[in-house]
């Protein structure tokens, strides 16, 4: 299932990557946008004069095959997780069954004291051989 996952993100990146080159070489209207800036003038030598509806069908395919992609991989993805997250509560049931929960201790029994070595429990000390810092006479 995730190597599907995976083929099927790799076909969406590339289908970005070319709906993101049809959108910049399609033909501007009235002169003027990106698609001037980067090129528009190569489609018409590449596809003809009616090249602007050309590109228009291409973009609209990508764009909807853009859209499907990102739908099955999100379906896909929530079902594999779903998978694994049933997998994982009935692991977590047979766990919990099998071994008791542990018994909090008694207050009657005596707890032993916490060892002083952190850094808490050690007082503050100052270096009192160090000279203060002096002020330059005028």
């Amino acid at each position: 299932m995730s190597f599907l996952i995976g083929i099927l993100t790799f076909l969406l990146v590339i289908n970005c990557a070319v709906l993101v080159l049809l959108v910049l070489i399609q033909l501007p209207k009235k002169d003027a946008g990106a698609g001037l800036a980067f090129g528009g003038g190569a489609a018409d030598a590449l596809f003809g004069a009616g090249s602007g509806n050309a590109l228009t069908k291409i973009t609209k395919y990508s764009a909807i095959l853009f859209f499907v992609l990102a739908l099955l991989i999100g379906i896909m993805q929530d079902r594999a997780h779903l998978g694994n997250t049933a997998a994982f509560e009935k692991e977590l049931q047979q766990i919990q069954t099998q071994t008791p929960a542990a018994t909090p201790p008694s207050a009657a029994q005596p707890t032993a004291a916490a060892p002083k070595n952190n850094l808490l429990s050690v007082p503050l000390t100052t270096d009192t051989n160090t000279p203060a810092a002096s002020v330059p006479a005028k």
